[in-house]
């Protein structure tokens, strides 16, 4: 899907984990929210506007 990027991609991409592996874990771990809900699905969509917290943080997500 054009104009979207893999909740797991982004977090790899902004160095808020250090590998897939780590990625996985931490999504279905349920310790990353998508919108202020968990999230459990490294291959959820994230578009433009969308808010990702983990660990303290929170960004939102440009495209």
């Amino acid at each position: 899907m054009e104009g979207t990027m893999d909740l797991q991609d982004w977090l790899k991409l902004h160095d808020w984990v250090q590998t897939g592996g780590h990625a996985k874990v931490v999504i279905q771990s349920g310790l990353v929210k998508v919108n202020d809900q968990v999230e459990t699905r490294r291959r959820r969509k994230l578009r433009d506007g969308d808010t990702v917290a983990y660990q303290g943080r929170t960004a939102t997500v440009h495209l």
